[in-house]
C-alpha cells in the first residue's frame, strides 16, 4: 500500500500522520505534503513534534513539501486532513486518475468528520490522538 497524508501546510497534521503509520506499517510506502507551499523544505512544527514525542512517535526528520500532479500516480491511496484540503485535491485532479481521495477521518470511529489543525486549535495532543485513532481503523481495514 502507498499513502499520502496531505493537510495544508504539511508541518503539523500530515507529517503526525505519516510518522504515526510508518509506525504502525513499516510495511507499507507512506508520504505527506501540504497543499501550500508555505514550508516546503522545513520540519514539522516544533510543538507537534514535542506532542509526538510524548505517544513516543519520532517526526523530527521530516520535511515538508507541497503536493503534486505526480502524486495521483505514486500513490494508491491520498488522504486528506479536512474537507477544504480534500477539495483543493480533488480540483487539481481532472483526469489523473490514479490514487483513490479520502478523509483521514473516514477511518475514525463515530461522526468526526475532519482532523482539527492544531496550529491555530493548538490541542496537539487531541489531533495525534485522533490520527492514531484513524490510523489504526486504516490500518484495519487495508490489512
Amino acid at each position: 500500500m502507498r499513502l499520502l497524508f496531505v493537510c495544508l501546510g504539511n508541518i503539523c497534521r500530515s507529517p503526525t500522520a505519516e510518522a504515526v503509520a510508518r509506525q504502525a506499517r513499516p510495511d507499507w510506502t507512506i508520504d505527506s505534503a501540504g497543499t501550500s507551499d508555505w514550508h516546503i523544505g522545513e520540519p514539522p512544527y516544533g510543538p507537534m513534534i514535542a506532542a509526538a514525542k510524548s505517544h513516543g512517535i519520532e517526526m523530527a526528520d521530516l520535511r515538508a513539501r507541497q503536493f503534486s500532479l505526480a502524486d495521483f500516480k505514486k500513490f494508491d491511496l491520498i488522504l486528506a486532513m479536512d474537507a477544504k484540503n480534500f477539495a483543493t485535491i480533488k480540483a487539481l485532479r481532472q483526469d489523473q486518475g490514479g490514487a483513490k481521495l479520502k478523509l483521514l477521518t473516514d477511518f475514525a470511529e463515530g461522526s468526526v468528520n475532519e482532523v482539527p489543525d492544531p496550529y491555530y486549535t493548538r490541542d496537539f495532543q487531541g489531533c495525534i490522538t485522533l490520527i492514531e485513532e484513524c490510523i489504526e481503523g486504516l490500518s484495519a481495514t487495508y490489512a
